[in-house]
């Protein structure tokens, strides 16, 4: 996707580098989406620290210091968990930027309160974090590249706002 005249991550890169921001990501269903389009640009090692894939809830927990009380109440994929992997994201590899993502890729896994296409994508910059919902269409894969190109337009709002 296209923001400004130019791809949505080589814009974050542009950001990140004129802010001097360091950048790291977490992600569940996206395994490793978001980070490989960040790292597609040349020149980002300057400012991409690390990513995580934290699949499980015991990597969420352990990698990113979700509470395994927001797991047990709240789910891996809710607004409470996607909160705190930003959060924990940001302090795990001591970065300005986190790009995060949980949620049901299918075609299993979910169920009437939660179905498949349920992606929480969260941003924290700064230490300030912001949340949103979405329900994507189509299979496991289509799910998932919508879900990176979200979470990209998420980022780079939450960074031109901060």
């Amino acid at each position: 996707m296209v923001w400004k005249g130019k791809q949505m991550e080589q814009e974050i890169a542009a950001l990140l580098a004129e802010k001097n921001w360091k950048a790291s990501t977490a992600e569940s269903c996206t395994g490793g989406l978001i980070a490989a389009a960040l790292v597609n640009v040349p020149g980002i090692s300057g400012q991409f620290e690390e990513g995580y894939i934290t699949y499980s809830n015991g990597a969420k927990e352990r990698l990113l210091g979700v509470r395994h009380e927001t797991l047990a109440c709240h789910g891996a994929v809710s607004a409470q968990t996607a909160e705190e992997m930003a959060r924990g994201a940001c302090a795990a590899a001591g970065a300005d930027v986190s790009i995060i993502s949980t949620g049901i890729a299918g075609p299993d896994g979910g169920t009437k309160e939660k179905p498949v296409g349920l992606v929480y994508l969260a941003c924290c910059v700064l230490g300030e974090v912001t949340v949103e919902r979405h329900f994507f269409d189509g299979d496991r894969q289509k799910v998932r590249e919508s879900s990176v190109q979200a979470a990209l337009s998420l980022a780079l709002r939450c960074m031109e706002q901060a």
